[in-house]
């Protein structure tokens, strides 16, 4: 999944590292033949791919970045109270992970992760959603779910208020209400 650059920095040793709209970060070393990265290694190479993008592979196995924490929870749901807008498909904000928690009973959820996650998730489990990516949630029978939103606590401003990336971390529906899904197996 291709996630924008916002910044970079060094490690320890002195590689380079972006820093990805997803809060994930990835090792940019310049390592010629096999990776032309030049542009690393100057301070105006790496401000021209400041908002270009990088494929991260962290996002598409939908692992959580490091040092979230809750900006806030939704919830409890059930199969009668859980929203429309969960049940479609929708996003969670650039900037703001989800963390879906099922309660109780089983729910199906799908996501457009490269591959497409189509899973049943029942009472203990857990499923991280990464930011921007359409996701949806079915009740298969009696359930309870709650998500959280997570943020890094590095974007935020000063004052303590989210930064613009993470201004609203809430579902965002899309208009693509009725999108194909592939059979479940």
């Amino acid at each position: 999944m291709l996630r924008r650059i916002i910044g970079f920095c060094q490690d320890d040793e002195g590689d380079w590292i972006a820093d990805l709209s997803c809060l994930h970060s990835q090792h940019v070393r310049h390592q010629s033949p096999f990776q032309d990265r030049g542009w690393v290694l100057t301070e105006s190479g790496r401000a021209e791919r400041v908002g270009t993008e990088l494929a991260c592979p962290l996002c598409d196995r939908a692992e959580l970045p490091d040092r979230l924490r809750v900006a806030r929870s939704a919830g409890p749901f059930n199969a009668e109270t859980l929203p429309a807008g969960l049940r479609g498909d929708h996003r969670v904000a650039d900037g703001t992970w989800g963390l879906l928690r099922v309660v109780n009973g089983a729910v199906r959820f799908r996501m457009t992760t490269d591959p497409p996650l189509d899973v049943r998730l029942s009472a203990g489990d857990e499923q991280a959603i990464p930011p921007t990516v359409l996701h949806r949630v079915a009740p298969e029978g009696t359930m309870e779910i709650v998500i959280e939103f997570l943020i890094r606590d590095d974007h935020m401003r000063p004052d303590n208020t989210p930064s613009s990336d993470v201004d609203d971390p809430t579902v965002k529906s899309d208009p693509e209400t009725d999108r194909e899904w592939p059979a479940t197996t």
